[in-house]
């Protein structure tokens, strides 16, 4: 029986472990299909679950890494044949099922997405759930009426893979941006990925008011907290303002007048459950609306498995930007 090496992290009674460990197929969550994966990335969940820093894990152990592509290696379902590139995002692997953080992944066939023409399983993993989401959330913008003729759209978290992201795809459809970053040192980064405005987060005067001066037309939001609230109250007339991640926290105070007096609309934006209809038509949107210069652009290098721990801990603490892949195999 095959055994190769996946990063599986445990967290029970004796604490939080965490590191390389020989596994088999049969130790897997079982699936419909075998992938052989080939690359994964590294995303805040990950960093949270394989630090401890976060209760990630819905039980333990398991192999971590919410993202994986690669192609079908066993195969029950005839839609999808050995050979066949996929990517696999969500869905609860790397946190209720074993993750891309392994060589091999298994998992029901309707979470295997096959690949667009024109993206490779590298570049599927430089997007992963990081531009799933963040091109999730601009077409749920749209779809409720966003247009670059309402404003800028304020990205903030903007140099993180989301943030990237969204900065990308919302340039690439004709939007002003505003990007709220706290690295002064990712401002050359930003305005190559079609940012017009840098707001760096230090010294920024967010005010008390029910109601600040409307700037923005709409709102992608990763970080959670002071920022969503503030954010919330400089909306234009029925913008929206798409709620994503929790970097800066899981609470934000604001009032009903935003909502009653300027029609602003609160989507919220769930990636990890995503019915597969709406997986494969964003995924599509993803393959058309990114080249790969931009994919370059985002990609900030890549790593091994054994190289996660050390990665993670500095994606924590603030020191990366953009993408990280894994090579698996």
């Amino acid at each position: 029986m095959t055994t190769f090496n996946a990063f599986r992290i445990h967290q029970d009674a004796s604490g939080h472990r965490a590191g390389l460990e020989a596994l088999t197929l049969d130790q897997l969550t079982p699936g419909e299909i075998t992938v052989r994966v080939e690359w994964s990335a590294v995303n805040y969940k990950d960093a949270l679950a394989v630090t401890g820093r976060g209760k990630i894990l819905r039980h333990s152990p398991l192999v971590g890494g919410v993202d994986a592509a690669g192609r079908v290696e066993v195969s029950t379902d005839s839609s999808l044949p050995v050979g066949t590139p996929v990517v696999v995002t969500g869905g609860g692997i790397g946190e209720a099922r074993d993750g891309g953080f392994a060589p091999y992944l298994r998992v029901p066939a309707a979470m295997a997405i096959p690949l667009p023409a024109g993206l490779s399983t590298r570049q599927a993993m430089i997007v992963g759930t990081a531009g799933f989401t963040a091109a999730l959330a601009l077409t749920r913008m749209e779809h409720n009426g966003q247009t670059p003729e309402l404003g800028p759209i304020l990205i903030t978290g903007a140099s993180g893979g989301v943030g990237s992201f969204a900065t990308a795809l919302c340039a690439r459809h004709g939007y002003e941006i505003a990007a709220l970053t706290v690295k002064p040192a990712s401002i050359d980064y930003l305005e190559k990925l079609g940012a017009q405005k840098i707001i760096l987060r230090e010294g920024l005067a967010m005010g008390q008011r029910a109601l600040e001066a409307a700037r923005f037309g709409g709102v992608i939001d990763t970080l959670g907290g002071d920022y969503l609230g503030w954010a919330i109250r400089c909306v234009r007339p029925h913008g929206n303002v798409a709620v994503i991640g929790m970097a800066s926290g899981t609470e934000f105070s604001t009032s009903v007048i935003p909502f009653i007096l300027r029609g602003v609309n609160l989507l919220g934006i769930n990636s990890v459950d995503a019915p597969r209809d709406v997986r494969e038509r964003i995924w599509s949107r993803l393959a058309q609306d990114l080249d790969s210069a931009q994919l370059d652009s985002i990609c900030a290098g890549e790593i091994t498995l054994g190289e996660l721990p050390a990665f993670c801990a500095e994606m924590l603490a603030g020191h990366v930007h953009g993408r990280t892949v894994v090579r698996v195999t």
